[in-house]
């Protein structure tokens, strides 16, 4: 089965399917996640995970909500130590399709729940307000689920009037791959998703991947001549260089106009939490000297 295929209700009523009524009256069950898009949901949850794939990259890149000490690290990802996890004794496993491979393995287990935040679609915001609702059922944490999409929202509609700086011109946002390459989020990634509620225009309008992104030149980001361009740490060591001289880079129009600014890691591949977090930045951005016109070749943020 897809979860990108059913509806909210769909995806609520099978997680009460899947544990059970008493199960969902009684304490929520130890539950085991591999995907920090899931994590960091139910974290924001009030559910700490008996067991995370990587902590440690949870900790560099998606930071909030931050992950207690002590959870237990479960292997890789995308291949997790099934030992490790069978020796945890969960009463529920979260996966993503990208385990779909796993999920018979894992069900014998425990008893297995395949969400997605991201999917064909390309409804991000919807879909992570969906996964955190189904979380929400399967942990019989139905108000807090309730709670944090309120927070989202609240947090959204607060960041509007901030971040009125930005809305002016066409924003670009993009990370570094490598000296001469950039990531960017266009339709169907998280970012893409905040921007649109917060009635900023994406300068990047072109087709994108599954995840909402696409990479290609620096040469590029020049086809928006009045846009403006934030980029994500962590910027790679070889970037830095291009930031400091590279003649390319100083030539592109936004930097030599001073539109260019620095944000810190956020989660590109989270859901409400990350889009959260990235809100709260851009309206910290919007405050600070370099929106309204930073010297050539500024990277502030």
């Amino acid at each position: 089965m897809t979860p990108g295929l059913f509806s909210r209700r769909a995806l609520i009523a099978g997680a009460a399917a899947l544990l059970g009524s008493r199960a969902l009256a009684a304490s929520a069950p130890r539950v085991v996640a591999f995907d920090w898009g899931i994590v960091e949901t139910l974290l924001g949850l009030g559910v700490v995970p008996a067991g995370v794939a990587e902590g440690d990259g949870y900790a560099e890149w998606v930071r909030e909500p931050a992950l207690p000490p002590g959870v237990p690290d479960l292997g890789l990802r995308l291949e997790p130590n099934l030992e490790a996890v069978a020796r945890l004794k969960p009463g529920l496993i979260v996966i993503t399709p990208q385990l779909a491979s796993f999920e018979p393995m894992l069900a014998r287990i425990a008893p297995t729940l395949s969400l997605a935040i991201f999917d064909e679609d390309g409804e991000v915001w919807t879909r992570a307000r969906q996964v955190a609702l189904a979380l929400a059922a399967a942990t019989g944490r139905e108000e807090a689920g309730a709670r944090l999409l309120a927070q989202a929202d609240a947090v959204l509609e607060a960041a509007r009037p901030r971040i009125a700086p930005l809305a002016a011109r066409p924003l670009y946002l993009a990370s570094f791959v490598d000296a001469r390459h950039v990531r960017v989020y266009g339709r169907g990634s998280l970012f893409d998703a905040v921007l649109a509620r917060l009635g900023i225009a994406n300068a990047f309008t072109g087709p994108t991947s599954f995840w909402g992104f696409v990479t290609f030149g620096l040469e590029h980001l020049a086809a928006a001549q009045d846009a403006a361009l934030l980029v994500f740490e962590p910027v790679p060591t070889e970037a830095r260089a291009t930031l400091a001289h590279g003649p390319l880079w100083q030539r592109l129009p936004m930097v030599e106009a001073g539109r260019v600014g620095l944000l810190p890691t956020v989660w590109s591949f989270g859901g409400l939490v990350s889009a959260m977090r990235f809100a709260r930045m851009l309206a910290d951005h919007a405050a600070t000297p370099a929106v309204s016109g930073a010297g050539k070749g500024d990277a502030r943020g």
